[in-house]
């Protein structure tokens, strides 16, 4: 599947939504779209803030979307529009494409797909494109709106310039293109964007990139919920600071354990370098790191050099400034994270009576190691948990009254005191 040819032929009268993007576009440029490209958005069921270090996770694609409808034109100029108003038009030459880090504004991303598709092929001189992007990714959302649209900007590209690469090919170069923007992704994203499959979970691996499926249980469903909370990774400091953090605790456990540890880059190196399992791993993480922030003198003598040396060879631009790190919690995050990934696919194949319990249980786990460990949740978010896990319970409950004969069931049907609210 990941070597199929990422293009699919419709017919626009099919789709209202087509056809509504082709009368828009017709409205703004004055002219008939030639193709439409689409990019789903998605959601990572279990395996947070693990694929930029190394470890499989496991995402599905959601039916949200971006599109675009294209015209290539003579022209060398790339124009693009955004059917929503927020999203001012943006016109630039396509043969000197500057994406600026310090603005994540929406056409940037566009510009990270194009720009990674023009320098794989190492191509100086590009035709132009009128473009009009619809998407339905609530944004900051946590869904992956941006990366959507730098993958259907990267196929808008290979597709204009008549070039052919398989799924995989085009989710690697969108992956690293989007650092363009100054954010230092895994590649997660894009992957599932590109080799997503109806009816199934992904277990996304890399190094090489690989995607297997993961049948979920029949009968479960997975509500997709939304804060409300928006989060531009690119528009913050935060993202990076966790991907340095986990750099730096890859850096100190392999010293630790008398590894050449200026080549190593993520924790997965250390595992597989020290040849132990992520069980294991977490035990090296509790001898070697403290749970007190390291300071930036802390790591230079854990490592044995200088200031300078640390921020010029190991701290990226972004992340310069950060006086303290914290390399325990951030370690044994990704270390149970990563396992309780293989437990949920584990949990999948095997498919016992109890499986929904069992998945349900290791996703409280890893939202909780979120929370605590890695710091990336929100007191929104953790409340539209504990609201779910709420009704969950309330309605087990329910079900196990109503198995009850009618003399034994309690009368009023009061909720359990753990989770009545006033």
């Amino acid at each position: 599947m990941a070597a199929e040819e990422p293009t699919k032929r419709v017919q626009v009268a099919e789709h209202p939504r087509l056809l509504k993007l082709k009368e828009m576009f017709n409205s703004k440029f004055g002219s008939t779209p030639k193709f439409y490209v689409r990019a789903p958005g998605r959601v990572n069921i279990i395996g947070e803030h693990i694929d930029y270090c190394g470890y499989s996770v496991l995402p599905m694609a959601v039916e949200q979307d971006m599109l675009i409808a294209v015209e290539p034109v003579k022209t060398h100029t790339l124009q693009l529009a955004n059917t929503n108003p927020l999203y001012p038009d943006f016109s630039t030459s396509a043969n000197n494409i500057y994406i600026d880090k310090t603005k994540p504004l929406w056409h940037n991303y566009f510009l990270c797909g194009f720009k990674g598709i023009q320098e794989h092929f190492g191509l100086s001189k590009l035709t132009g494109m009128n473009c009009l992007v619809d998407g339905n990714i609530p944004p900051g959302s946590g869904l992956s709106s941006s990366s959507a649209l730098v993958c259907c900007a990267g196929l808008v590209t290979l597709t204009v310039l008549g070039m052919s690469l398989s799924k995989v090919e085009l989710a690697e170069i969108c992956a690293k293109s989007e650092r363009y923007i100054g954010t230092e992704g895994g590649g997660m994203d894009q992957s599932i964007s590109f080799l997503a499959e109806e009816g199934t979970a992904k277990l996304i691996e890399f190094s090489p990139l690989r995607a297997t499926d993961v049948k979920l249980p029949s009968g479960a469903v997975f509500v997709i919920a939304n804060s409300c909370v928006e989060m531009n990774k690119a528009a913050t400091s935060h993202f990076n600071v966790r991907v340095m953090e986990c750099r730096l605790a890859a850096k100190v456990l392999a010293k630790h354990k008398g590894l050449q540890w200026d080549k190593v880059l993520r924790l997965e190196e250390v595992q597989t370098k020290l040849g132990v399992s992520l069980e294991e791993m977490l035990l090296v993480t509790e001898d070697a790191l403290h749970a007190e922030p390291y300071s930036r003198e802390e790591i230079c003598r854990c490592l044995g050099i200088s200031l300078e040396e640390l921020r010029t060879q190991i701290l990226s631009p972004n992340t310069q400034d950060e006086l303290t790190f914290k390399l325990y919690q951030r370690a044994k995050h990704v270390y149970s994270e990563a396992a309780r990934v293989l437990q949920f696919k584990q949990v999948c194949e095997e498919a016992p009576d109890n499986a929904v319990q069992l998945l349900g249980e290791l996703m409280n786990q890893s939202h909780r190691s979120c929370r605590d460990m890695y710091e990336c949740s929100c007191p929104e978010l953790d409340q539209l948990v504990d609201i779910c896990r709420m009704l969950l319970e309330a309605f087990a409950w329910s079900l196990t009254e109503q198995r009850k004969p009618l003399e034994q069931r309690t009368v009023h049907m009061h909720l359990p005191a753990s989770i009545r609210k006033d």
